[in-house]
């Protein structure tokens, strides 16, 4: 195909193309751009006789890509990239008119505790757009970019896909959350008596703490895996139990249900909260202004988050 072909092409074919070569599957293409079933099956039509190959095979419940579509796919997903990236470069963006809908994952952590903060902000400074948020921890966040689902995500992300890019925002310091009326903070000897509560998406009761307790010969006392933070508060009031925390997940809990938070008594490493987007979306005027307010609200210590959205969105709203 030369260029002069290209005007027989429809990038809104080429869209459905690369999410049927990560869904699978019709109803989910469907869904996720918001098109009947009818117009993805038009679609596949349209796209088999452009590329003359029958692309997908259904296989039971699965449309099997052939390796024609392999090929094609290899080469199509850097292409739509940069065209959306041209395309980025040449739109303005007005944060206080703006409709736009933006696709972000967020871990469980920062749902629960920064995301309230980023969206009072947001109602002041771009009250008509629209976030969807999707959960993503550290082993979602790369196969949710890859596919396009999301164009930002913020999490301690591991491994990601080969185009993304990413930005430190800050430290994960671990908090001890308790709710008893004992005076005064937990000696290591009570630390390790008492019961705990642990957050995991994955079920997992091991942990850092217990690695570092380990090698002091020593270990603590589990009792409780529970998948989202949200449910730690109720669980914690009125009991013996604590929970080791992100500072900023025990700055948003504290005072709920009596809880308050301390330094827990063992050197715990610290991990990193990062800010991860697709390269597609680099330098899209819209992507761009939501990722400098996810870094400036986000990337502060818990002091200054809250003064920074106090004062952020007053001086939003006078204006």
């Amino acid at each position: 195909m030369n260029r002069n072909d290209l005007r027989r092409a429809d990038i809104n074919l080429l869209v459905v193309f690369e999410t049927m070569m990560h869904e699978q599957n019709v109803s989910r293409v469907g869904e996720k751009l918001f098109l009947g079933q009818p117009a993805v099956s038009a679609a596949l039509g349209r796209l088999r006789h452009l590329f003359d190959d029958p692309l997908f095979i259904r296989t039971g419940r699965v449309m099997e890509p052939t390796s024609r579509a392999q090929e094609i796919f290899s080469n199509l997903t850097p292409a739509l990239d940069s065209i959306a990236a041209a395309l980025g470069k040449c739109q303005t963006f007005d944060p206080t008119t703006s409709e736009a809908t933006f696709h972000i994952g967020l871990s469980d952590d920062v749902e629960y505790a920064l995301l309230p903060t980023l969206l009072r902000c947001l109602r002041v400074d771009a009250p008509n757009i629209r976030l969807v948020v999707r959960r993503a921890d550290q082993w979602q966040l790369p196969q949710l970019l890859a596919s396009g689902e999301i164009s930002l995500g913020i999490s301690h992300a591991l491994q990601l896909p080969a185009n993304a890019r990413s930005k430190h925002l800050r430290s994960i310091r671990p908090m001890l959350l308790r709710a008893d009326s004992q005076v005064g903070a937990l000696t290591l000897e009570e630390f390790c008596r008492r019961p705990h509560a642990v957050v995991s998406s994955m079920g997992n009761v091991i942990e850092n703490a217990d690695r570092a307790l380990h090698s002091l010969g020593r270990q603590r006392k589990v009792v409780l895996a529970v998948p989202q933070f949200s449910a730690l508060p109720m669980l914690l009031e009125g009991s013996s139990m604590i929970a080791i925390v992100p500072e900023y997940v025990a700055q948003a809990m504290s005072g709920s249900g009596g809880l308050r938070a301390e330094a827990v008594p063992v050197v715990l490493p610290q991990q990193e909260l990062s800010m991860v987007w697709r390269g597609a979306a680099h330098s899209d005027p819209g992507e761009r202004w939501l990722r400098s307010r996810c870094s400036a609200l986000l990337g502060a210590q818990p002091e200054e988050l809250a003064r920074q959205n106090m004062s952020s969105c007053i001086v939003a709203a006078a204006a």
